[in-house]
């Protein structure tokens, strides 16, 4: 049975997934491989495939990922948090939470009645402000922190612009977000069905946490917002359901704070792999450029490919910064220390308010 040393949290990761397909699948095997040092995972929550779902799509695959994890590494499995044994004295427990969004605000009670003491929450955390804001409170009364899983907060490529645009005065940062969505109504409508929550509320909350956590962006500290036209598209497409959905293919635009802070975002569903930061002048030439994958992730991507043969692109051009999150919050669990750049749940709620607040203004200017 797996027990954590002194110097380690015991994880819950609550919502698994399908192995290759989800998020907290590969979070699993990244504490599983020991790449983060003061977690130990020691319990699984997988209600879908535990139960309804065994049978059907990716039911066999989870069953032989449960079997090998349980018999190598002496994981429990369970289809609730109520199954999942109390506490041990002394123990420190930490729930990772990975499942469905609109899940979140259940499993967050769940988890503090489970005894973890801290909760890291995939983003954006909640459906809306208000359910993350009731969340803020059920944790705080409980006295349980809540870090979140903005790995973007502590991205190379973010650092080093940061670093960058704080030595040259004057100088302009816009933040870059691709993915390889087909540029066909096929493509964009099953997207805009599959997330229809919104670009700004998925895709883009990186972005907007970012903005959040280092350029002081909230609802009441924009001062304007200016939205590039040109390169900006929002369509009305048809999901597979047969339903219209209306969002964003593609989006820019700058705000500016009342405290005297300007920023830019571009997000493109069909831009490509890369994604980047860059840093221009006052005139808008471009003085620096970092990209996420760069020439040491991509060697890293390389390896990971080969590890893990037909698993989502994105897990490996962000492999680091998924370990480096998890450790510092596993490691924040033990010691009660900060967890270093990890956004909070205020954060959270920032980036989430900007997403409500900017959505139907954009809409309507581009409509």
């Amino acid at each position: 049975m797996a027990t954590p040393s002194k110097d380690q949290a015991e994880v819950i990761l609550v919502g698994c997934g399908c192995p290759l397909r989800g998020m907290g699948w590969y979070h699993a095997v990244q504490m599983l491989g020991g790449e983060c040092p003061s977690a130990k995972m020691c319990h699984v929550v997988e209600p879908w495939y535990l139960g309804a779902g065994s049978e059907g799509p990716g039911g066999p695959e989870f069953k032989e990922f449960q079997a090998k994890a349980e018999s190598e590494d002496g994981v429990q499995f369970h289809r609730s948090m109520a199954d999942v044994p109390a506490v041990a004295d002394g123990v420190k427990r930490l729930a990772l939470i990975s499942g469905r969004t609109v899940d979140n605000p259940r499993l967050l009670g769940e988890s503090i009645a489970a005894g973890c003491s801290v909760i890291y929450l995939e983003k954006p955390g909640a459906p809306t402000v208000g359910e993350l804001e009731a969340m803020k409170k059920q944790a705080a009364d409980a006295n349980v922190e809540i870090c979140m899983g903005y790995n973007k907060n502590v991205c190379k490529y973010v650092r080093n612009a940061r670093e960058f645009a704080a030595s040259a005065d004057g100088s302009h940062v816009t933040f870059v977000s691709n993915n390889t969505y087909e540029n066909n109504a096929a493509s964009l409508g099953e997207c805009f069905e599959r997330n229809a929550e919104g670009m700004l509320k998925n895709m883009a909350i990186h972005e907007l946490a970012l903005l959040a956590s280092f350029y002081d962006v909230t609802v009441d500290n924009i001062d304007s917002v200016k939205i590039d036209k040109e390169f900006s598209s929002c369509q009305t497409l048809a999901g597979p359901s047969g339903k219209d959905f209306t969002d964003f293919d593609k989006v820019k635009f700058t705000i500016k704070t009342k405290t005297g802070k300007e920023v830019s975002v571009q997000a493109d569903r069909c831009g490509g792999e890369v994604s980047y930061a860059a840093v221009s002048d006052a005139d808008g030439n471009e003085l620096f450029r970092h990209s996420m994958p760069d020439a040491e992730d991509e060697a890293n991507v390389s390896v990971l490919e080969a590890k893990y043969p037909g698993a989502m692109p994105y897990f490996f051009s962000q492999d680091p910064d998924y370990t480096l999150v998890k450790e510092r919050v596993s490691k924040s669990c033990v010691t009660g220390g900060e967890a270093k750049d990890i956004a909070t749940i205020d954060i959270a709620i920032a980036a989430l308010s900007v997403a409500e607040y900017l959505t139907p203004l954009m809409t309507k200017e581009l409509s």
